[in-house]
């Protein structure tokens, strides 16, 4: 471990209580830890200021409303949006797709047009277009990969119908591959063919700034969880002519202005809160400002330490008979791999005896690894809090798993 290294993973370390466990987690792109601000944050709210927000008159409810209130402040600083009221909060970025297409794009779509979906997309930004889509009449067409990972901006271009092509959904980072798309090139190509564009910013997003409002991307979706925040919050940013052109999909408590007692069609609150019906989750979107507090303050050279334990975990596990990489060479926090022989599942089993926890299977996203790699895979991912002796313990595990289950 490098010097500056040891110093960010000593520092952040500090500030995790699941180390204790000895588990080295290499699971970080399916969910990060914690840490003890998040928690500390959340706990205080929980014991002392919970109430419902925007609803009460009293002391505690004005605490809670600006606690929440400035949690939104604190993630629209994060990802560079031009106000607060364009971030929406809502259960996870599953719920933030599934409110954009029901509220935004499936309204607007007619028979005969086009929505596109990259074929790197998760699950949760490809399943809710096949279903507007279909219900609407319209294609769902895939913008297929370049050689890199990375989105075919110049196909997508040549195959969109001008007039036609309606919305494209894209991730700005795979889950699979770690391949990055630029934002401002995915939205240049789909605003070229007359299209908007839905950025699925969720494994990007505690990695780096999204510079949402100059990207020129019309939506954006991530989730608390993957970015040290906790379950069950995630944001849909979006521009204001987007919202306010939304219709809510949840109706109830706090979204709405006026509701009249004989029939009369409501008025909506403004935007964002018509969005956000019901009694949220105000502990969680507390731990999410909080979280995103705690990415501000991390050490200089963080991110450049997880890209080098990417790099060093890529060449370790290159090493290994009967490996074959299927992330990129240049994958900031990912590195996914098959072992010759080797079910991803007992190479997972294997390396969890190990206290070595990684993701393994189909990373719900099913039609990059059927297309491109053809089965599932195993992947480790990486935060500022890993060290190289994970790394080290990540390859001997790859290392054993094929001794023992290889042909």
């Amino acid at each position: 471990m490098s010097e500056a290294g040891a110093r960010v993973a000593e520092v952040v370390r500090r500030d995790f209580s699941f180390l204790e466990r000895g588990v080295a987690w290499l699971d970080n792109a399916a969910t990060t830890q914690r840490p003890e601000p998040v928690l500390a944050a959340m706990d205080e709210f929980s014991r002392f200021h919970n109430a419902n927000v925007r609803r009460g008159v009293h002391r505690m409810a004005a605490e809670a409303t600006a606690a929440y209130e400035g949690a939104r402040a604190e993630v629209a600083r994060w990802i560079g949006a031009a106000a607060p009221g364009e971030v929406v909060f809502t259960p996870g970025a599953t719920g933030a797709v599934h409110l954009a297409v029901e509220g935004l794009v499936r309204p607007g779509l007619k028979a005969g047009d086009e929505v596109w979906a990259t074929l790197a997309e998760h699950h949760s930004n490809y399943l809710p277009w096949v279903r507007a889509a279909r219900e609407a009449g319209a294609v769902l067409r895939v913008v297929p990969l370049r050689a890199d990972g990375r989105a075919d901006l110049e196909a997508f271009r040549a195959m969109a119908a001008p007039g036609r092509a309606r919305w494209l959904a894209a991730t700005w980072v795979s889950n699979v591959t770690g391949a990055e798309n630029n934002p401002a090139e995915l939205a240049e190509a789909a605003h070229s063919v007359g299209a908007r564009v839905l950025l699925d910013a969720t494994q990007g997003v505690a990695h780096g700034r999204l510079d949402a409002a100059a990207s020129g991307c019309d939506l954006a979706v991530f989730s608390g969880h993957k970015m040290y925040g906790p379950t069950g919050v995630g944001v849909l940013w979006g521009r204001r002519e987007c919202l306010e052109a939304m219709e809510p999909v949840v109706l109830g408590g706090e979204m709405v202005e006026r509701v009249g007692g004989d029939g009369e069609e409501p008025v909506w609150a403004e935007v964002p809160w018509r969005f956000e019906a019901g009694t949220p989750n105000v502990a969680g979107v507390v731990g999410l400002g909080a979280a995103v507090r705690w990415l501000r303050g991390l050490p200089e050279g963080a991110e450049a330490w997880v890209r080098r334990l990417a790099a060093a975990a890529r060449g370790g596990v290159k090493g290994v008979d009967g490996v074959r990489l299927r992330s990129a060479e240049d994958a900031g926090a990912i590195v996914s791999f098959t072992v010759e022989g080797v079910h991803p599942h007992d190479v997972a089993q294997a390396l969890d005896e190990r206290n070595v926890a990684v993701r393994a299977g189909w990373l719900c996203a099913e039609p990059l690894l059927r297309k491109v790699v053809g089965g599932p895979v195993v992947r480790a991912s990486f935060a500022p809090y890993n060290t190289m002796d994970e790394v080290e313990a990540l390859v001997e595990g790859v290392r054993a798993a094929r001794e023992v289950f290889g042909p």
